[in-house]
């Protein structure tokens, strides 16, 4: 781990033990597929899903604006100490929501082709949405967070570029929220039927 200092405060670099954890995700992930138990399954997918849309949202919509009015300093602080941890925590969630989702489906006929209910138009929405999430944040916001955090950490960070990069980073974020607001109203509706 790597400190870089500000305002002769040590600001943390990336703690690398928490592949630690990402694994003891995948790993649990992982185990709960090989279970086949819908039941548990469906918790990992539910549970992580949750976490995923819940810190999604309150990124774009209060962190998001929060941070357009600090002035630069103390968003670039926040900005130092948030992004290490968002590098890990955001791919993870996301990859362990839809790895889940995708065997909960598979485990309840939804992808079988001789299965009514499979391939609706539900289904292929969930598909389409889960898709552009996943493309939005593992294409977009994860090197988004990379260059910002490399470049406030240089020894001249160029601010200018920091505040374009942020505003994707902010606006992707929002669209991400809505998604995921239209992927509950998916997932909703596959669980009610009707």
């Amino acid at each position: 781990m790597t400190t870089a200092t500000m305002h002769d405060q040590p600001v943390p670099g990336i703690n690398w033990n928490n592949l630690w954890l990402v694994a003891l995700a995948f790993a649990v992930m992982t185990a709960t597929i090989m279970s086949h138990n819908v039941w548990y399954i469906n918790f990992v997918h539910v549970a992580a899903g949750l976490m995923w849309t819940g810190i999604d949202l309150f990124m774009g919509f209060v962190i998001g604006p929060i941070m357009r009015s600090l002035p630069p300093d103390a968003r670039k602080a926040m900005t130092l100490r948030l992004m290490p941890r968002m590098l890990f925590l955001m791919p993870t969630l996301s990859i362990v929501t839809t790895t889940a989702g995708w065997f909960l489906a598979v485990e309840l006929g939804y992808i079988d082709p001789a299965n009514p209910a499979a391939w609706s138009w539900w289904i292929i929405a969930a598909l389409v949405i889960v898709t552009v999430l996943t493309i939005q944040g593992l294409g977009i916001l994860l090197p988004t967070n990379i260059r910002v955090y490399l470049e406030i950490r240089s020894a001249n960070p160029d601010m200018a570029k920091v505040g374009r990069l942020m505003r994707r980073y902010i606006v992707t974020v929002a669209s991400q929220g809505l998604m995921q607001i239209a992927i509950i109203v998916v997932m909703t509706k596959l669980r009610i039927g009707t």
